[in-house]
């Protein structure tokens, strides 16, 4: 079983080339189950008939401009959820659905901005609320993978300059400890299960040629639950969709699992 996370920095620009990655991935084993994250659209807006003609099924939770989730999968999602449960929340930053007895979360993590501001206190009470519900959701499925665009970097191996970035936005001790907590729900960081080439980044900024120089930082995971943990065949991140034209500042992260 494969699954997969993208932020594609808006569907309607990127969805060819989703449609496209969702095609050569076929060509080896397809996708079982994507989420995406900034798909930036509104419901109506949804480009579903298009996904579907791929062979994905699609549940989505999006708002004009900003943030947007949506799960395509090839044998279709039940129980789907939208957001935290019992947390107020006007973005659409949460999907998940169970696919294949599988529990898939897909989330776009707050940016927070900058440490002490308005954004980042958001972050933090958004980040307790995920916790909390994700205590009770891995209670009612032990099989479960949260995946998505975190906007945390996990450790300094995750930023092109851990010296120069150090306390600034995605690499705060306070969003690392957020992490661990996570991890400390019985979560696996499934990417770190492995042994990845040094200097390993998801994104990289669009400016100063920053991909070219892979000043990136890694702040897309995939987080396994202790049932799946064995069943990790492999966590790879997939710079090639980066190389494309008019890309996404974000790569996919794959999970492959023997089930």
């Amino acid at each position: 079983m494969k699954l997969a996370t993208w932020n594609v920095n808006s569907l309607s620009v990127r969805l060819p080339q989703v449609l496209d990655w969702l095609q050569q991935q076929a060509n080896e084993h397809p996708i079982d189950a994507l989420v995406l994250q900034e798909t930036k659209t509104t419901d109506d807006k949804f480009p579903r008939e298009a996904i579907e003609a791929a062979g994905y099924q699609v549940d989505f939770f999006g708002q004009k401009t900003y943030n947007g989730v949506a799960l395509l999968s090839r044998a279709g999602a039940t129980d789907v959820v939208r957001n935290i449960p019992g947390f107020e929340d006007e973005m659409a930053r949460v999907i998940t659905g169970t696919v294949q007895g599988v529990r898939v979360i897909g989330a776009y993590f707050p940016n927070g901005q900058a440490p002490d501001s308005d954004k980042f206190a958001y972050k933090m009470k958004w980040l307790d609320a995920l916790r909390a519900w994700l205590h009770t959701e891995l209670q009612q499925h032990q099989q479960l993978v949260l995946m998505g665009d975190f906007n945390i970097t996990v450790d300094d191996r995750d930023v092109w300059d851990p010296v120069g970035l150090a306390g600034t936005i995605h690499c705060t001790a306070e969003e690392r400890a957020h992490f661990q907590a996570l991890l400390d729900l019985g979560l696996c960081d499934a990417f770190r299960l492995f042994a990845q080439p040094d200097k390993s980044y998801s994104w990289w900024d669009y400016r100063e040629m920053a991909f070219r120089r892979n000043r990136g930082l890694r702040i897309d995971h995939v987080l396994v639950s202790q049932a799946l943990k064995e069943a990790t065949q492999a966590c790879v991140i997939d710079k090639a969709p980066r190389k494309n034209e008019r890309p996404s500042d974000h790569a996919p992260v794959i999970v492959t699992l023997a089930l």
